[in-house]
């Protein structure tokens, strides 16, 4: 398997994260126990990859998910629980300017719709992962951020109809968002948070009682076409399948298919968790909503109040996942969250992980058939906002795999180009963060 980070990253043992602490460990799903064959065959079960086996295995394939560890081990069980609008680095404008109007309309429908799609699957099978109400706040860390952030409310009206509130920085203690480096915000009415290991999990019990197969401890090294479909090799084994979706999102090797190549940016973001929180800590900080939010800087600070009085917070940022840089990835997390959270800054840390969110070299996700490759299908590429979309999108290509009609944007059916000199993505990235650090400008002062 050929991947760009360091091998510490792909350890198969669980993240040390809240999500894992705070639920128990299912029964480890089996290795592929020899070889196999199969209709369709899936490689990751995560989000997209158990929305599909779900479609498929309810239509009656016979279908294998391959995982190198285990059901949510990747970004599917390390995210933030945000079910939001996301999906792009791409504003507004840019999309007009790829698929048109109606193209941008067609995409933010998609995206509602995904997050009504998870919504209905954990509430209709009884998947408790539900975590807060409905809504996103959006925080500006400067007055020009929220000159912007009103400019983008306006467009979104003249656009998509929609009408998020406006928060002046006067407006923000009365409703709970109260902090130093908040100017003012948005309230978006999409979205809610989740836990997100009940709903993977939750996803795979699903997909294996429809009648899919689980197989954990089984990474696949070599994918290639045989006699009209797939051969997949593993270490236990041969799969071969007429069909192939391939849902390894930022944990992808670059090789599994070799059309992959260059075409994605896996980068870190990493999250910590405090213990819960005092009534006094939080009246002293003023930061109580209930909602998920997050600020508007390119290096986005992302946070919520979790069911037991926790507090989650998360960044970008980090471009090694060495042990070592880790460790300085998370003390740097610390240092933002004390600057944005002062009241807190007493407050420890008792949990802190990281994973891979997956960036495309377009800056839009992709959902469909690989090119080229008969049988072969992938989705990927959600920038750090997959939680829903990559559900939607995993069930949209399992349709797709069934020969009907699937409801996939123009913006995500369009085959992401290639990074320009992929052998230095790593390097790309460590320069645009340091532009943005300076774009996003300096953080609260710390009071001593």
């Amino acid at each position: 398997m050929r991947r760009i980070y360091e091998d510490h990253a792909y350890a198969t043992d669980w993240p040390a994260s809240w999500w894992r602490a705070s639920k128990p460990v299912p029964p480890p799903r089996p290795a592929l126990p020899g070889s196999l064959a199969v209709d369709v065959a899936v490689i990751g079960a995560g989000y997209a990859g158990l929305n599909a086996a779900l479609v498929l295995a309810q239509a009656g394939r016979s279908v294998a998910v391959l995982d190198a560890s285990q059901p949510g081990w990747g970004a599917s069980g390390r995210n933030g629980g945000f079910v939001c609008i996301g999906g792009t680095k791409l504003s507004d404008g840019q999309i007009v300017d790829r698929v048109g109007t109606e193209g941008a309309r067609e995409f933010r429908r998609f995206q509602l719709a995904a997050i009504g799609h998870v919504g209905a699957l954990i509430d209709s099978n009884g998947i408790p992962a539900r975590q807060g109400p409905e809504g996103e706040a959006y925080l500006a860390q400067s007055p020009a951020a929220m000159a912007g952030l009103v400019a983008e409310a306006e467009a979104e009206a003249r656009l998509y109809g929609e009408a998020p509130e406006v928060l002046r920085r006067e407006e923000l203690a009365e409703r709970g968002l109260a902090g130093p480096g908040f100017h003012g915000g948005l309230i978006g009415r999409a979205g809610f948070p989740l836990h997100p290991l009940e709903y993977v999990e939750g996803l795979a019990a699903l997909a294996e009682a429809a009648g899919a197969r689980l197989f954990a401890g089984t990474p696949v090294t070599a994918l290639a076409p045989a006699g009209g479909g797939w051969r997949l090799a593993t270490p236990r084994g041969e799969v071969t399948a007429r069909q192939v979706m391939v849902a390894t999102n930022g944990y992808s090797s670059e090789d599994i298919p070799a059309w992959i190549a260059g075409r994605t940016l896996p980068a870190l973001s990493s999250v910590m968790v405090t213990r819960p929180l005092t009534q006094s800590e939080l009246g002293a900080q003023g930061f109580t909503s209930p909602l998920m939010s997050c600020d508007v800087r390119r290096l986005l600070h992302y946070f919520r109040h979790l069911p037991d009085g926790r507090f989650l917070f998360g960044m970008r940022g980090g471009t090694s996942a060495s042990a070592a840089a880790e460790a300085e990835t998370q003390a740097r997390v610390r240092r933002h969250f004390e600057a944005l959270f002062p009241a807190w800054a007493g407050v420890p840390t008792e949990y802190r992980w990281s994973g891979f969110v997956c960036l495309t070299g377009s800056l839009a996700p992709f959902a469909g058939p690989v090119p080229g490759a008969e049988g072969l299908f992938a989705a990927f590429g959600c920038h750090g906002g997959g939680v829903a979309l990559q559900s939607l999108a995993g069930a949209e290509v399992g349709r797709l795999m069934l020969g009907e009609r699937a409801a996939i944007p123009a913006l995500m059916a369009q085959p992401p180009r290639r990074f320009p000199f992929p052998a230095f993505r790593r390097l790309g990235l460590r320069m645009a963060y340091a532009a943005y650090a300076r774009r996003d400008g300096p953080l609260p002062a710390v009071p001593a």
